[in-house]
């Protein structure tokens, strides 16, 4: 692996364009767009408030900057154009870039997720709440023109999301209810699923690329997969505390903090260099049975720290990666084409974040220090970032072609690249 300069970046702030030419970040009141390959500074632009959201357009052609304390949209291109709005409005408001067209959508739901697109960009389904009941609205957006409208079998829709072909949009209640519906494009009820009642439920949902498989994570420490054929349960992922499955390999990461003697100490190691000081890990393999570490919730708090709050399958449908948020240190990947648990990762600190390559099977995962660390079929991997100063990895994400991954630290941003396909030749650490 290599790993380039460090550049500065606010809140998280951060996104590649989809054709993964540009490099977008944002410095307070800058919007800095860098040429990918060459980290060259392409247009840098002055926005009139801190920027607080960022988005790319689908032709990578626009950059979308919110500032909430304004309440001002400025939408950019190559061109210097700039296209400020306002609205203070409960509604939602779109603006075309093209005919300069201005349109208003009513009674828009505040919710966890209230609002997707199909992957082809033809179709946006938002959440509504009328008269205490909640309705669905999809639009063709070419025109917006108001396809299907109807009242969605909810208590209270927490989300939405529409399959990867478009062809399925799947609703969700609140964690107070467990309930999944299933609608066609059209409107037509699918199906629905309850995996049980009187207790908090669905906290993650989750398709798989192939729109084949629906997985559904919950309170109860459960993730439920759904086929497309009956949208019935085809199995169910429990998490257990103690690994017991000979099947499943746990790796855990052992660490190393490195023994320096004063002939290696020089004032420019002492002021910049944290390398030398850094604490080494790898992954060790745990026999069986092994044990996962695990937290007590507080019962008395609101949202507690149990249940799956994460759910990812990777690129050719045949893993899932899952994390139990009372199990904060671990990491599961499932087998989607055995129906089994493949391997554990165990690491030092709770997992921040966990993304798939969009090409390979070949997961990325930070916890919050210096290090990036990537698991394959073929074993894991842990990586110190060599990089000035300290770099504590916050979250990170893959560039469109999985040949490189975006490493951000609560200021920073570093990028890492890949050095051949297969990263993860074997369990070790570098």
């Amino acid at each position: 692996m290599n790993f380039s300069e460090v550049f500065k970046q606010s809140n998280q702030l951060c996104k590649v364009s989809p054709d993964g030419k540009y490099l977008a970040t944002c410095v307070q009141y800058r919007l800095v767009v860098r040429d990918f390959n060459s980290l060259q500074i392409a247009h840098l632009y002055t926005c009139l408030d801190p920027v607080m959201h960022m988005e790319w357009s689908s032709d990578s052609l626009f950059i979308l900057c919110a500032m909430y304390k304004r309440g001002l949209v400025q939408v950019r291109q190559a061109a210097h154009c700039v296209l400020p709005r306002r609205t203070h409005d409960l509604r939602v408001t779109v603006w075309s870039l093209c005919t300069k067209s201005v349109s208003y959508i009513k009674y828009p739901k505040a919710c966890q997720k209230g609002m997707d697109f199909t992957a082809d960009g033809r179709y946006m389904a938002l959440a509504e709440r009328r008269e205490c009941k909640d309705y669905i609205s999809v639009f063709v957006c070419d025109n917006w023109h108001l396809l299907r409208h109807f009242e969605s079998e909810t208590q209270n829709l927490a989300g939405l999301e529409w399959s990867p072909n478009g062809c399925v949009l799947a609703v969700w209640d609140s964690c107070l209810e467990y309930k999944i519906i299933l609608y066609s494009l059209d409107g037509r009820l699918l199906s629905s699923y309850s995996a049980y009642e009187w207790s908090l439920g669905i906290k993650s949902v989750a398709w798989s690329p192939s729109s084949q498989f629906l997985a559904v994570g919950s309170y109860d420490e459960k993730v439920r997969i759904l086929n497309h054929i009956t949208w019935k349960k085809i199995t169910e992922f429990e998490h257990p505390t103690t690994i017991i499955n000979a099947k499943a390999v746990v790796f855990k990461e052992v660490e190393k903090r490195p023994v320096v003697g004063s002939e290696d100490l020089s004032i420019h190691q002492l002021t910049v260099d944290n390398s030398l000081f850094s604490t080494q890990s790898k992954y060790e393999i745990t026999q069986l049975p092994a044990q996962v570490p695990v937290i007590k919730p507080d019962p008395d708090r609101a949202n507690p720290k149990i249940g799956i709050s994460a759910l990812a399958i990777s690129a050719d449908n045949r893993y899932l990666a899952t994390k139990n948020d009372n199990m904060p240190q671990s990491l599961w990947v499932w087998d989607m084409l055995r129906l089994s648990l493949l391997a554990v990762l165990v690491q030092t600190a709770p997992v921040r974040c966990f993304v798939w390559d969009p090409h390979r099977p070949r997961l990325a995962l930070c916890t919050g220090n210096t290090k990036v660390y990537l698991w394959s079929p073929a074993g894991c991997v842990s990586v110190n970032a060599p990089v000035e100063g300290s770099f504590q990895v916050q979250s990170l994400f893959w560039h469109c072609s999985g040949s490189s991954l975006v490493l951000l630290s609560k200021e920073h941003i570093c990028l890492c690249y890949m050095e051949c396909e297969n990263t993860c030749q074997a369990s070790g650490h570098t």
